[in-house]
């Protein structure tokens, strides 16, 4: 027992990327990466502002996210080019738990996820996006998608309500309450800005939308409101207490309801906490996976899960909020001629200069301008083409798709992963079962259609009183009653059954257990029991069990042509 745990850990190791790639570090390369993270650093800054805006804090939470969990995340992470910060993924999760628990609550979840993340780095769960089916990945990420878009239609519209219901239907019932208070030049503004944000790549790929709309719309709002006297405009300084540097380090005052206890608080927010650990685990993976295919490389996803993990227990104690690897910004990075992490970290550092010195700007970014940002991110986030593409696939997999999709919605994001994931595995069981065939011979075996050898045999004749049944697939659970189902109506009275399991790759504790009972069930009745073509790994499995000593090594044969030999001597005797 100790020997395996001391292998587990003898395999563990944590390799921050940087720290190879700076061994051949050049003039070149660090040109490269600092004009790439200069880029990536004014792309990410409408981002970072409107995610921590719309995740319910403020934008200096949103751009403290970005410094410190981006250049942490760069500095520990297992990719060359990965680019960490806050993400529209988490806007959903983050929003109701502050709703709930407040900032104290939102803390304690994140520095949870960054604990969860570093022990799937310590356990070698890097694979852990593999488990996950991809029409969960595509519902939930949809769903995401459009309660995003929910949520920004009040600054689009400018509608001016304070107080806007948490959950989609209330949202919209609210805002179709509402709709004569539609106040235009918001309305036009963020109109204007999701055109520029569309239209910029068609005229330059290397400017970011984005930010040439925040630019141009600021100055409208500007010129509207010192010359034009418009006061009905909204901006962040209207809202928010603008950002004039990193916060100090700090933990928020606990706000605990009547009762109850840092530890029920605890095991309250450990579902969020799991599910940004595997949001930031799937979204950075995913985004990992898809740098290395554009620039030819192979990520660490153990190291990778670490770094971001470290990133997110540290950054909360600076008001930030979860982050993970973001795709858009990383393939920036790569179009922008990023080499190494350093582009990550000059990304970091880009974005605390126009911290320290343009932070009292941000106030002057009207809301509808930042409405037009996020709308456009979740219509890049929404995945439809991939909807329609799985709509041609299974109906078990669409219906998968939608449920966790509208559980997103409707519910929230934690519910909807558990039930998406627990459909998946369902689903996954029911398919296995349907794949695993069970064929019951009485007379004769035709080998030249389906036989243990290559060469093609004669019919193999099975003798009066012996039971051929053949199990094709993994022996577990999921099909253990249908043997005996198959076995029971077969009607005949025999004195030998074979077992033919040649194509058996596993057998699980309740094939095991079923087995037992066949040979307990079937020494009663007078029949012995004789397996056939049991792979290695099966009988090493059925020997600890005492499968094997119940039956006798003679009646576990290699094939079949010795199993039909040992079972006529059976008859005999």
């Amino acid at each position: 027992m100790w020997g395996g745990r001391k292998n587990v850990f003898m395999q563990f190791h944590f390799q921050p990327r940087i720290f190879s790639c700076l061994k051949d570090y050049t003039k070149e390369k660090f040109y490269a990466d600092a004009m790439a993270g200069i880029i990536v650093g004014i792309v990410a800054l409408p981002l970072a502002i409107a995610f921590g805006i719309a995740s319910g804090v403020g934008p200096t939470e949103g751009l403290v996210t970005a410094i410190i969990a981006g250049f942490l995340i760069s500095l520990l992470g297992g990719t060359k080019v990965q680019i960490g910060g806050p993400t529209g993924a988490f806007i959903v999760i983050i929003y109701g738990i502050i709703e709930q628990h407040g900032l104290s609550g939102l803390m304690i979840a994140t520095v949870m996820a960054g604990i969860l993340l570093v022990l799937m780095g310590v356990f070698r769960l890097g694979n852990i996006i593999k488990f996950v089916p991809y029409p969960v990945i595509v519902g939930f990420t949809g769903g995401i998608a459009l309660t995003i878009f929910s949520t920004q239609m009040n600054d689009l519209f400018g509608l001016g309500i304070e107080k806007v219901p948490s959950d989609f239907i209330g949202k919209w019932v609210c805002y179709v309450q509402n709709f004569t208070h539609i106040n235009w030049i918001s309305l036009a503004m963020g109109i204007v800005s999701i055109l520029i944000i569309v239209f910029t790549p068609k005229v330059s790929k290397k400017i970011p939308g984005s930010l040439v709309a925040i630019i141009v719309m600021t100055l409208v709002g500007w010129l509207l409101k010192t010359y034009a006297g418009v006061t009905s405009l909204t901006t962040i300084g209207d809202l928010y207490e603008l950002p004039t540097g990193i916060p100090a380090p700090h933990v928020p005052a606990l706000e605990l309801a009547e009762g109850e206890t840092i530890f029920t608080l605890v095991k309250t927010l450990f579902p969020a906490a799991l599910t940004i650990a595997l949001l930031g685990a799937i979204e950075s993976l995913l985004s990992a996976m898809v740098a290395d295919g554009v620039i030819g490389d192979h990520h660490d996803s153990n190291t990778e899960l670490i770094g971001q993990g470290v990133a997110n227990i540290f950054t909360p104690f600076f008001g930030g909020i979860p982050a993970t690897g973001a795709i858009a910004r990383t393939m920036t990075n790569i179009n922008n001629g990023g080499k190494t992490p350093v582009a990550g970290l000059v990304h970091a550092f880009t974005l605390l200069l126009i911290l320290l010195v343009l932070g009292r700007l941000v106030g002057y970014i009207p809301m509808s301008c930042l409405a037009g940002v996020l709308i456009v991110v979740s219509y890049n986030m929404s995945g439809w083409r991939s909807f329609v593409g799985l709509a041609k696939n299974p109906k078990s997999d669409f219906a998968v798709l939608m449920t966790t999709f509208l559980l997103t919605v409707i519910f929230d994001l934690t519910v909807a992963i558990e039930i998406g994931l627990l459909l998946a595995i369902v689903l996954f069981l029911k398919r296995t079962n349907e794949a695993t065939v069970i064929r019951a011979f009485h007379d004769e075996i035709d080998p030249s259609s389906d036989t243990d050898f290559d060469t093609h045999e004669e019919r193999l004749h099975i003798p009066e009183k012996v039971e051929v049944y053949e199990i094709d697939g993994p022996y577990f659970f999921g099909i253990a009653n249908k043997f005996d189902e198959i076995m029971m109506h077969t009607g005949r009275h025999s004195k030998v059954r074979i077992i033919r399991m040649r194509k058996v790759s596993f057998i699980d504790s309740t094939g095991i257990h079923n087995l037992e009972l066949l040979c307990h069930q079937s020494r009663r009745e007078g029949i012995q029991v004789v397996l056939s073509g049991v792979n290695e790994r099966v009988h090493e499995t059925l020997a600890k069990a005492g499968i094997i000593e119940m039956l006798g090594e003679a009646n576990v044969c290699r094939h079949i042509n010795l199993a039909l030999v040992r079972a006529e001597q059976l008859v005999n005797e």
